[in-house]
């Protein structure tokens, strides 16, 4: 007899046993046609309602992007779904055995495990399993000899996790050398690709992935979108990355006037029939709108009149029994901004000549040159490692450099946008703080009414930093610049942690601004509306294109439109060589060298194509492995002469297979670290 557990939800809250709600794995034991089904669900804080009677079905093998602006409630749908919070009524019931995987925007501090450790630790058993196997490895007293502990590993999968962690955890930009590295002395970015990797090895059923992108970089990024691609379980993401969301996903669900509304295909599909169903909706509701007038007209001549009060009172009844259209809204508080202009800079507005910087051993720049002129949108590609942001540090004048000279030019004033917010702003400030910090004096008022266009409003100026959201934190550093207004705009990652449209905002303010505009990006949308010219750096070479982000690809026979912002250097014709006051000594030195890169970067390429092989190899394997676990454990199996025996042989050959395979791309991780 099936059992069913439904999450009834009354204004009580969840008493469901979730294990690391912070990036763990939850098994449910419900029944269902779906994997997941929210039905009838309302929640609302105070007066202020997030979702009324809302309703999604999440079928197996469904890739679905949760879209809305910051605070319609992606969050709480997803911390209601794990049972952390409570709807107000309504259920939500999950399918037999579902296991549910969680990744938050942010994490608790790691502690003393290694990265590799954090990585495998997939449930309590296996952590505790781990501990006992290694204190029996060092010949521990307090470990009972009696107990099978290899037997129980095994038959967790214990002794495959490790394997696939570190496969995982190199496709996320981790090297060799950083598994057994204390995740502590790492940073928070990287801690949360740790999680990300635990993720990733416990294979939920069911990934809830919210803002999974923030951390990544641009080779991490395009390792995990494809990983995705190919991943055996359901996936809900919230994500403001529309390059990511249209490669990714097959379905939009967007929350809109505390509804959930489903869309099939990926975003750019969800924008098309959004605007076709909103202009329906119009539609129709005007004709509800004159129907209802036209009836009431009829009532308001007769009402009075004894011989047709009877036929008045039918159509008011006739109205009252209308499904009323909700008259279309713009349900969604928009960031309204525009760059104050600042005074007209010269025509050449800042120049860099033979400049050196190095971090250690690491060299960056070795007698670089670099201008930029009135009115250019440049942004800086190439791949990581490359120096983009260090030379754009350089150019806001925020980092030493050990030789050379940097030059702005009549009336420049340049404002840096850090990748890092926290960088621009202080901790212990409120809002409102670290709005009136300029150089320029201004009153509270006016900073009051900047802050309120960028959605800080009523006691929202009075938050601390500290307390701050990404999102909100990214809004205040552009109030910041908007208050001090440059003329030479240097941005790093704009776009992170804004929502999308608060993104097409920041494309219209910076459409209007007459400055120069230099910046970094991964957000192939934001980088097509803004360049106009593309400087691709590696190995401390630039590479000037005189075009748009379409030129650079055509000139560059670009794999996609992202795999083109970390591509190492191409041989182009807009490849100049050295500076001719370089001597001739000087110009073959610097072709010998483009000469070895060219060769590293060809081995590194057929390396990293060998090692996805292997993991497109494993990963069928894995899944095959799966398939005949699953076999074995169906009694219907066992009512098949020899089926047992025959799939135990085939499970045996995976397993070894697989064995194999993890020993071959350990090997290739390794020799892949050592090139680079």
């Amino acid at each position: 007899m099936k059992m069913k557990w439904n999450l009834r939800l009354n204004g009580r809250a969840n008493a469901t046993g979730v294990f690391g709600i912070y990036l763990g794995l939850v098994f449910f034991s419900l029944s269902g046609f779906s994997m997941l089904t929210i039905a009838e669900v309302n929640k609302a804080y105070g007066e202020r309602i997030l979702f009324d009677e809302v309703k999604l079905v999440v079928n197996r093998e469904d890739r679905l992007g949760l879209v809305g602006p910051n605070g319609a409630g992606k969050s709480t749908l997803f911390s209601m779904i794990l049972g952390s919070d409570s709807a107000d009524s309504g259920k939500i019931d999950l399918e037999r055995g579902v296991s549910l995987g969680f990744l938050p925007q942010e994490i608790t501090p790691a502690g003393e495990e290694s990265v590799l450790e954090l990585a495998t630790a997939v449930s309590p058993e296996i952590v505790e399993l781990q501990k006992k196997l290694k204190a029996l490895e060092e010949d521990s007293d307090e470990i009972d000899p009696h107990d099978d502990l290899h037997t129980r590993f095994e038959d967790l999968g214990g002794y495959q996790i490790e394997p696939k962690a570190k496969r995982i955890l190199g496709g996320l930009g981790f090297r060799v050398s950083d598994f057994d590295r204390p995740a502590r002395e790492m940073s928070g970015g990287w801690v949360m690709r740790a999680y990300l990797a635990r993720l990733l090895v416990q294979e939920p059923d069911l990934l809830l992935l919210d803002e999974p992108t923030n951390h990544l970089d641009l080779e991490a990024l395009l390792w995990f979108q494809g990983y995705l691609m190919n991943y055996p379980g359901a996936i809900v993401v919230i994500s403001h990355d529309r390059e990511f969301l249209n490669n990714l996903v097959g379905g939009i669900v967007e929350i809109r006037q505390s509804r959930l509304i489903r869309y099939r295909g990926n975003y750019e599909d969800f924008l098309v029939q959004r605007e076709a169903n909103e202009a329906q909706l119009l539609a129709a509701y005007k004709n509800q709108q004159r129907e209802i007038a036209h009836i009431m007209s009829f009532v308001d001549r007769f009402r009075a009149k004894s011989s047709k009060a009877t036929q008045a009172q039918s159509k008011l009844k006739q109205i009252a029994r209308i499904k009323k259209i909700d008259a279309p809204v713009q349900s969604q508080r928009q960031i309204k901004f525009q760059f104050p202009q600042p005074v007209r800079s010269g025509l050449k507005v800042v120049t860099l000549k033979d400049i050196h910087q190095a971090y250690g051993t690491n060299v960056v720049y070795r007698g670089m040159d670099f201008k930029a002129e009135r009115g250019q949108r440049m942004v800086f590609v190439g791949p990581n490692g490359a120096g983009k942001s260090t030379l754009i540090k350089i150019l806001a004048g925020v980092l030493d450099f050990q030789s050379g000279s940097r030059e702005l030019g009549h009336n420049v004033k340049a404002g840096y946008y850090s990748q890092y917010r926290v960088d621009m702003l202080e901790a212990n400030r409120t809002a409102l703080e670290e709005a009136l910090d300029t150089r320029q004096p201004i009153t509270e008022q006016f900073a009051r009414s900047v802050l309120g266009s960028f959605l800080f409003q009523g006691d929202d100026v009075f938050k601390k930093v500290s307390v701050l959201s990404g999102g909100e934190k990214s809004r205040l550093a552009l109030v910041k610049l908007l208050l001090d207004p440059p003329n030479l705009l240097l941005m790093d990652e704009p776009t992170t942690h804004l929502d999308i449209p608060s993104i097409d905002a920041l494309l219209g303010a910076i459409a209007q601004f007459k400055g120069t505009l230099i910046f970094i990006s991964h957000d192939v949308y934001f980088i097509r509306a803004v360049a106009n010219q593309v400087v691709h750096i590696d190995d401390g070479a630039l590479t000037h294109f005189v075009g748009d982000y379409q030129y650079y690809l055509e000139k560059t026979a670009a794999e996609s439109e992202r795999a083109a912002l970390t591509a190492g250097g191409k041989n182009t014709s807009n490849s100049g060589g050295p500076p001719e006051r370089r001597k001739v000594k000087t110009k073959e030195r610097k072709r010998l060298e483009a000469e070895q890169r060219q060769a590293r970067s060809r081995g590194q390429k057929a390396h990293r194509e060998a090692i996805h092989h292997l993991e497109r190899e494993i990963l069928a394997l894995e899944t095959r492995q799966a398939e005949l676990t699953a076999e074995l454990e169906n009694p219907e199996t066992y009512e098949q002469p020899g089926r047992p025996q025959e799939v135990n042989r085939e499970l045996g050959g995976v397993v070894s297979a697989l064995k194999s395979l993890n020993q071959d791309w350990e090997a290739a991780a390794t020799k892949l670290a050592e090139m680079g």
